[in-house]
């Protein structure tokens, strides 16, 4: 995110525009502003390498809060509005954070969580509306716009490429955040990994690109940034809402997009006059990743836009990247794609290669080293014995074309009976039928067999849970499964554990089930 020469070349064209209230910032201002807490930073005592954390909702503020730490030569990690107090004193400490900018939303969480955080020395609140006299642990609680006010609004003189280091989401455990090497650039210089970004969403001067998802997660962020580097306009959905995204494609005539599939789920369930009322023709670009999207929902999406839908798979520490388009999917059907970035390898337990089409863990001997920042022990857990590959822990298998099919993480694999099931089937045909807003499929106790499959399922709005939509279900799943696949029992829950940028979080379903077990391997 660096506005670079498009605040001269363009000054009055807004970088971005929020969805709900329609305030803009053009690029002179976002520079000006950008540069004004460059010197906030600065004067706080960061030099380059040092970090600071953003943590709030999406709002005005929140893009020029991660710009100053691209043109200062800082390691900025923006955290997920979400958290508890416990959660955030975690990152902040883990982080060695030494200064945080939160919002008036988000504020009291964070005043509970600075008292644990020695190493915060200021606490900068958007949106006023608190106590600016009180200090939360050793943190001063400062007024965002009072502390811009009067610094200057040009670069500061020891400008250098600052990056995100953001953090895994934490579903097995305590997040980890992922650090790289900071190359001594200048910030209009960016890393490598982003000239392939850049190549693959098909980045272009003036893109007008809409950002439907929290602005705290690794890919709604790249793709602002590839926005703001290549002059464009972002619409920033401070929440996702199926109609008004729709709405806003047309209205400001959007050329590039990236979704969730949840979020393809929620419009593809929009009534079909609702579907059908706005003009999508603009739309040249639209990216998907970051949960599997079962195949029934990409065809449908396919259907109604065209061959326009690119998906890609990669993780927060970027091991490595497949992706595909529309056409490859079709003709690879569930594929997210061929290897473009790292060296793909399919294992078994004992790190053996697995013939083509077995599934196995996915390895890659990474092009982006990293490391998981203050933490040794989980980085040596994510690499092979000698070194040189790495793992998030997915489960996949390679076609005889050289595509790569998903079927699940390694943590959630079933064993019933002795028979590995992989859970992300039920799943993806669940979610396909029509009283099903969300599901959930992951393995529970069986005396007799070790385990046995259990279906979690969010009822779509005004449909009633009980033991008769339970047996449609596993009937359902009975016509289209083997029986090894289909869930034994189904329960219901008003709404599913799923992070706003549409994780799974299946260990807080899960859990319960396991309680008075010593492990989870049964």
């Amino acid at each position: 995110m660096y506005p670079g020469k498009y605040a001269t070349l363009h000054a009055d064209r807004p970088a971005f525009i929020m969805a709900d209230t329609g305030e803009a910032m053009r690029y002179a201002e976002l520079e000006q502003r950008s540069n004004q807490l460059a010197h906030v930073l600065r004067a706080q005592g960061l030099r380059r390498l040092d970090h600071y954390a953003v943590f709030m909702e999406n709002n005005s503020r929140y893009i020029e809060a991660c710009v100053a730490g691209e043109r200062t030569g800082l390691y900025y990690t923006c955290i997920n509005s979400y958290l508890t107090a416990d959660e955030l004193a975690y990152i902040l400490n883990n982080s060695e954070s030494q200064l945080l900018i939160t919002s008036k939303a988000c504020f009291e969480v964070a005043r509970k969580a600075l008292v644990d955080c020695p190493r915060v020395a200021l606490c900068l609140v958007v949106g006023g509306g608190v106590n600016l006299q009180e200090k939360a642990g050793t943190a001063v609680i400062s007024d965002y716009e009072k502390a811009l006010a009067g610094k200057p609004d040009t670069p500061v003189d020891d400008e250098a490429l600052g990056t995100a280091m953001l953090y895994s989401s934490g579903t097995t455990g305590r997040p980890k955040g992922v650090l790289r090497a900071l190359p001594d650039n200048p910030p209009s210089q960016p890393l490598p990994l982003s000239a392939l970004l850049q190549q693959l969403w098909q980045c272009e001067e003036g893109m007008v690109y809409l950002s439907p998802a929290p602005l705290y997660h690794s890919a709604p962020l790249a793709n602002v940034t590839m926005v703001i580097r290549n002059g464009g306009t972002a619409i920033v959905m401070e929440h996702f809402d199926p109609e008004q995204y729709l709405s806003l494609i047309e209205r400001y005539r959007i050329t590039h997009t990236q979704l969730v599939p949840t979020m393809f789920s929620r419009m593809l369930k929009l009534a079909p006059e609702i579907r059908a009322r706005y003009d999508l023709s603009s739309l040249r670009i639209a990216l998907h990743a970051a949960a599997p999207c079962p195949p029934q929902v990409k065809e449908q999406m396919i259907d109604w836009w065209g061959p326009i839908i690119h998906e890609y798979y990669g993780a927060t520490e970027a091991l490595g990247f497949t992706a595909c388009n529309s056409a490859e999917w079709l003709a690879h059907r569930g594929t997210v794609g061929r290897v473009l970035f790292g060296d793909l390898h399919i294992l078994d337990d004992q790190m053996q290669p697995m013939p083509k089409g077995m599934p196995g863990e996915i390895w890659f001997k990474t092009a982006s080293p990293f490391v998981y920042y203050n933490d040794p022990e989980r980085t040596a857990l994510t690499c092979s014995p000698d070194g040189s590959m790495t793992t998030v822990g997915d489960i996949g298998f390679v076609d005889d074309d050289g595509f790569l099919h998903l079927t699940d993480r390694a943590t959630y694999m079933i064993i019933s009976g002795g028979v590995n099931i992989y859970p992300q089937e039920c799943e993806n045909l669940l979610i396909t039928h029509p009283k099903v807003a969300d599901a959930a499929v992951f393995g529970v106790p069986n005396h007799d067999l070790g385990e046995e499959v259990k279906a979690v399922v969010q009822p779509m709005p005004g449909i009633a849970a009980g033991p008769a939509l339970a047996q449609e279900l596993m009937e359902f799943c009975a016509e289209h499964l083997s029986r090894q696949k289909c869930p034994r029992s189904v329960d219901f829950s008003e709404q599913l554990p799923r992070s706003p940028t549409g994780k799974l979080f299946k260990r807080k379903l899960r859990d319960p089930f396991w309680v008075g077990h010593e492990s989870r391997i049964v």
